[in-house]
């Protein structure tokens, strides 16, 4: 697939059909997406492919106790907030396979000769492990449609971060970063309608 049509094609995939992934192409995505631009080639990543159904659900259930400690509002419409947030969070049950993605901590050559903390150094070059890994992330989303797949990329998830690193023995100063759904789509999804260009891009001559 052109790498154009593969961008236009992309949407975030909720929905899947039973059909399992081979391993191969999972592996695949994987190795794409670890061909994207890092910060000093450090490759800040990791992946642990989860296709396990009762892991799935076990780490859903992780998710679901810790939004039930969640400092909601009480109301009626907070419920269906609620509802929604644990939804979008938990969907990847459906899903043939999780792509869990696990950030490494970068040391910068900076902070080896400065009298200033990995913390403080990280802030003000804006976070480079981790706009590295959106790169890396962005490669798999790519790569999923390019192979015929869906995916989605899934942030809420990490309400529970500290739960689930344990359950899948990540250990510092490795963290787990985000999840990506990934299978085939239950239905034809159509992209979503993005922002005119000329709202979002200023030009200086």
């Amino acid at each position: 697939m052109e790498l154009k049509l593969a961008i236009e094609k992309r949407t975030s995939i909720r929905s899947f059909s039973d059909e399992k992934i081979p391993v191969e192409d999972l592996r695949e995505m994987v190795r794409r997406a670890g061909l994207a631009p890092s910060v000093n080639n450090y490759q800040p990543w990791d992946f642990i492919l989860i296709m396990n159904k009762k892991v799935l659900n076990s780490i859903a259930t992780i998710i679901s106790e810790k939004y039930k400690e969640f400092p909601f509002k009480k109301s009626d419409a907070v419920l269906n907030i609620k509802k929604q947030v644990e939804w979008y969070s938990t969907f990847f049950t459906g899903a043939p396979a999780l792509i869990a993605i696990i950030l490494k901590e970068y040391e910068s050559v900076l902070e080896r000769g400065a009298n200033v903390s990995h913390e403080e150094i990280n802030k003000m070059r804006n976070y480079p492990d981790i706009q590295s890994s959106g790169a890396c992330i962005q490669n798999l989303l790519l790569t999923a449609v390019d192979l015929g797949y869906g995916a989605c990329w899934l942030s809420g998830p990490m309400i529970a971060r500290e739960e689930i690193e344990q359950m899948l023995d990540v250990k510092e100063p490795s963290r787990l970063l985000s999840f990506v759904a990934v299978g085939k789509p239950s239905r034809d999804f159509k992209p979503k309608q993005k922002e005119d260009l000329g709202m979002k891009m200023r030009i200086i001559e």
